[in-house]
């Protein structure tokens, strides 16, 4: 405990991000004290100016500053191939990759009666109703390859193939510059029965 309460009120919000612990929150605590004013303003303002000006589109539910996100808003994207994520955070590692040319649908999250999370929970019905009025020839489904992302997979390949539509699975398997003896055994399996012809 901090004898300024402000300080500790700073420790406290800061603990709350996701991956910082109390000795992350100090360091974190420790910067903004020591920089100066300007900075730290901007900080604050930053974050106040992404809470006021950020929703989800009002296609795909990725973040938006106008009705539209720049991906939905452009021209230049290939329309007939729709990628499907959990989340917005999902986006840009795809985009990075400068191979996908589509659009995307954030469903949300994921599929997980444990958690109590359905198909009314999430943005399903939205997509559904995209994949009727948009000329969408291919569905990528992009989830985690995890427990939730498989099972949302699954459940959207029900809902999507007899529509006549594509449906495509990202693949998975090795990392490139993974080594065998490292790799589990469901890494391994998946990159046996996703291998391609050279």
């Amino acid at each position: 405990m901090y004898s300024a309460p402000s300080i500790q009120k700073l420790l406290d919000e800061l603990e709350r991000l996701p991956g910082i612990g109390p000795k992350s929150a100090q360091r974190m605590a420790y910067w903004i004290l020591n920089a100066d004013r300007a900075t730290a303003m901007r900080l604050s303002e930053a974050i106040a100016e992404v809470k006021d000006t950020v929703h989800f589109c009002s296609r795909c539910f990725n973040y938006a500053e106008d009705d539209l996100c720049e991906i939905c808003a452009s021209s230049k994207r290939d329309a007939s191939i729709l990628c499907v994520v959990s989340e917005p955070r999902d986006i840009p590692p795809i985009e990075r990759t400068a191979v996908f040319s589509g659009v995307y649908h954030v469903l949300g999250g994921a599929l997980s009666p444990m958690e109590g999370i359905g198909p009314d929970d999430l943005h399903i019905a939205d997509l559904m109703k995209r994949l009727a009025a948009e000329p969408i020839e291919e569905v990528v489904l992009a989830t985690n390859p995890n427990v939730e992302g498989e099972t949302t997979a699954a459940y959207l390949a029900r809902l999507i193939k007899p529509l006549g539509i594509k449906v495509t699975r990202l693949a998975s398997g090795l990392p490139v510059g993974g080594d065998l003896e490292f790799a589990d055994e469901v890494t391994l399996g998946r990159s046996l029965e996703n291998r391609q012809v050279l």
